[in-house]
């Protein structure tokens, strides 16, 4: 080191000297998600995280006040008709649409049309 480099304590100068010649950055694709070619990441820790499932009959929209004036017996439309396909979400995102079965007594739901296929790729181990 010169006099200078003493009187300045972040002078780097040399330092690349301190280490061999087979340091080298990460690229980019050291960070970059798994391709088909290369080896699949192990996702069984996610197959035990729970989420929600929810069946929904249908939706509307009304008016606040509308709502307020409702009485036990009112009827309120909504937007699908009887026999139509209900949504089922996962988290409040819609998965498929299915159908209501019984099993053993108990509801049970048929997937008739799966909608979001990317909900659940890779998980089907």
């Amino acid at each position: 080191m010169n006099e200078h480099n003493l009187n300045d304590p972040l002078d780097l100068d040399g330092l690349d000297q301190l280490f061999g010649d087979d340091i080298s950055m990460p690229s980019a694709a050291d960070y970059m998600a798994p391709t088909s070619s290369t080896k699949q990441r192990d996702l069984s820790f996610f197959h035990q995280i729970p989420v929600k499932v929810t069946l929904e009959v249908a939706s509307t929209e009304v008016a606040l006040g509308e709502l307020m004036r409702v009485e036990e017996g009112a009827v309120i439309e909504l937007d699908k008709l009887a026999g139509e396909p209900l949504d089922v979400r996962v988290n409040g995102r819609l998965l498929a649409r299915g159908e209501v079965v019984v099993v053993n007594g108990k509801y049970g739901l048929r997937l008739v049309d799966v909608v979001d296929t990317n909900l659940l790729g890779g998980m089907n181990d």
